[in-house]
């Protein structure tokens, strides 16, 4: 008949605050290959972005997309102007929605930027919620601790 090996051998992996391997990788350790990459990079550099802007002087455009994307990124965003209403109620972010539903069906506005104005409607309309619900339960201990 084999072993009973069914109890468990220890009270746990780890004990608290010890790593399971104290000599393990110091924090910031980069691997091998990554630092031998960089050591190229940082001895040919200079000759590399040469070489690619002559490439790309020379019609190359895939070599001409590398350069301008490092010499004029592409824009994130632009500012879009866009008339809403103040926010200070729930009702008062279900208006700007409306807003921004109405900009966006009619064409003021791209699906995108109407999907950004809603993000920012909806976590102002939380943040409101949140602060309600705040002075409601602040309300209701002041009224239990008041009772006899």
């Amino acid at each position: 008949m084999p072993p009973d090996n069914s109890e468990p051998k220890q009270d746990g992996r780890f004990k608290p605050g010890q790593s399971g391997n104290p000599a393990g990788k110091p924090r910031g350790a980069r691997h091998k290959a990554v630092q031998a990459l960089d050591i190229l990079g940082r001895n040919a550099s200079e000759e590399i972005v040469l070489a690619v802007i002559q490439q790309a002087k020379s019609g190359d455009m895939r070599a001409a997309e590398l350069v301008l994307r490092r010499v004029w990124p592409e824009r994130k965003g632009s500012p879009v102007e866009l008339d809403l209403p103040t926010i200070r109620t729930a009702e008062d972010a279900m208006l700007a929605m409306s807003v921004v539903t109405d900009a966006a069906a009619a064409g003021t506005i791209s699906p995108d930027e109407g999907e950004g104005f809603a993000k920012l409607i909806e976590a102002h309309r939380r943040a409101i919620e949140t602060a309600d619900l705040a002075e409601r339960i602040a309300a209701l201990e002041a009224d239990r601790r008041a009772q006899p």
